[in-house]
């Protein structure tokens, strides 16, 4: 299966939608100020978020939302990878790793110094994660990042 990774378009908003209500990912009207599309919009256009999407044929088979916050703590920005969807038969073809890998390298173009995921429950997983580089800190699994032209640490 051939696909591309993105970024993502205003128009691609409604599909990205679509798939996280089909994943059960889509808060909905939860209580939340703003619904997961009209959020999905803003972010499309922020500096501070990163929205990309994985199209296989013009239909939209995976997105992932990176989060871009600034930490005095670590020292610089950290990217939170918020949502990462994928309909079911394409995670065998590998738009999971594509989305985390140009979600990364993302990431660093903008000079973050580390990025977040929340932990998952399944044991299988963790270490899908640890072969991106992530390692377990507290609720949450970071991988560092050196920002583009930069030394890698150790």
């Amino acid at each position: 299966m051939e696909y591309q990774v993105r970024d993502a378009r205003i128009t691609d908003v409604d599909r990205i939608t679509t798939l996280l209500h089909s994943a059960a990912l889509d808060t909905g009207d939860s209580g939340a100020p703003l619904g997961s599309a009209d959020l999905l919009r803003q972010l499309v256009y922020l500096p501070q978020a990163v929205v990309l999407v994985a199209e296989s044929r013009r239909i939209i088979v995976g997105a992932t939302v990176l989060a871009l916050r600034p930490s005095v703590r670590q020292g610089g920005f950290v990217g939170t990878l918020d949502v990462i969807v994928v309909q079911p038969e394409y995670e065998a073809a590998g738009v999971i790793d594509s989305l985390v890998a140009e979600a990364l390298r993302s990431a660093r173009n903008k000079g973050c110094v580390a990025v977040e995921a929340a932990m998952p429950d399944d044991p299988g997983e963790r270490s899908r994660w640890a072969g991106y580089g992530f390692v377990e800190a507290g609720p949450h699994l970071v991988r560092e990042l050196a920002p583009m032209g930069a030394a890698r640490r150790g």
